[in-house]
């Protein structure tokens, strides 16, 4: 797997927490801000949450296609960021938005309400 760029304005302050994956990754959970629903998950950079967090949209780093991608830049579905939280390990963000239509790009409104898995105990 190709490594995402280094280079980031990120605060140091906040690039020393951060525990990424070897690829430089962490994960990013998008919640829509008012009703705590879980929308999305996607994979952050230091350049990524820089731009989260300096233009109130979700930036994302795209594995898939090696570049970064705001949402909603090309289906029209914007994540308008309410608030970017560290989880207690600092290895996960949890980012608040006011999601503009779909989540998925399955044109669902949450990538986790179509395969609920049975629990029995």
């Amino acid at each position: 797997m190709t490594s995402t760029p280094q280079s980031s304005d990120l605060d140091p302050a906040i690039a020393a927490r951060l525990k990424r994956s070897a690829d430089g990754l962490v994960p990013a959970i998008a919640q829509q801000y008012d009703t705590g629903e879980v929308l999305m998950l996607g994979w952050m950079d230091d350049e990524a949450l820089h731009r989260t967090l300096t233009t109130g949209r979700c930036t994302y780093w795209s594995r898939s296609r090696q570049e970064y991608w705001v949402k909603g830049d090309t289906s029209g579905h914007y994540q308008h960021v309410k608030s970017v939280a560290l989880d207690c390990d600092a290895d996960t963000v949890l980012v608040k938005v006011d999601q503009v239509g779909a989540a998925c790009h399955t044109g669902a409104r949450t990538c986790f309400d179509a395969d609920v898995l049975p629990v029995t105990q």
